[in-house]
């Protein structure tokens, strides 16, 4: 068994990458515009990415002889990265996405320091993994935020 600590952020990161997943999905489908085609061809490859982060921790917890959380479990808290009204909104998009991937460091960081101090060095690097990708999924939409704040 693993500690409390480590159990509880494994699975808010599996929730919280499996509605990544939906949102990019449905922000992938829904945007309009020849702005935004770029910005619906990232999330459509981050989609597979993110997926693979969840699995990853579903094999962890699985490993850790934890639950895997089902949708009876979810709980919605992407509220910034909810598809837009106004399809053609791709910076609110782009600040929904930011605002995710923000929430998802501050988890891994956390998972990260839970899991040392539990003398857990397999999920700690899994979280440092899994913190990397994130870090970089924000650099590439903050860029594309500058981009949007230069019109």
């Amino acid at each position: 068994m693993s500690d409390d600590e480590v159990t509880r952020l494994l699975q808010k990161a599996y929730q919280d990458e499996i509605e990544t997943v939906m949102n990019y999905l449905s922000n992938s489908i829904v945007l309009d515009g020849v702005r935004a085609e770029e910005i619906k061809e990232s999330l459509e490859l981050d989609i597979d990415e993110e997926l693979q982060h969840a699995r990853m921790l579903g094999e962890r917890l699985k490993q850790l002889d934890e639950n895997v959380p089902g949708s009876e479990a979810f709980v919605a808290t992407q509220g910034s990265l909810q598809p837009p009204e106004d399809t053609t909104d791709v910076l609110g998009v782009i600040d929904g996405v930011i605002e995710a991937e923000e929430d998802a460091i501050a988890t891994y960081r956390d998972l990260i320091d839970a899991a040392e101090a539990a003398d857990d060095p397999v999920t700690e690097d899994l979280a440092v993994t899994l913190l990397a990708d994130e870090e970089a999924h924000r650099t590439e939409f903050r860029g594309f935020r500058k981009e949007y704040a230069q019109d």
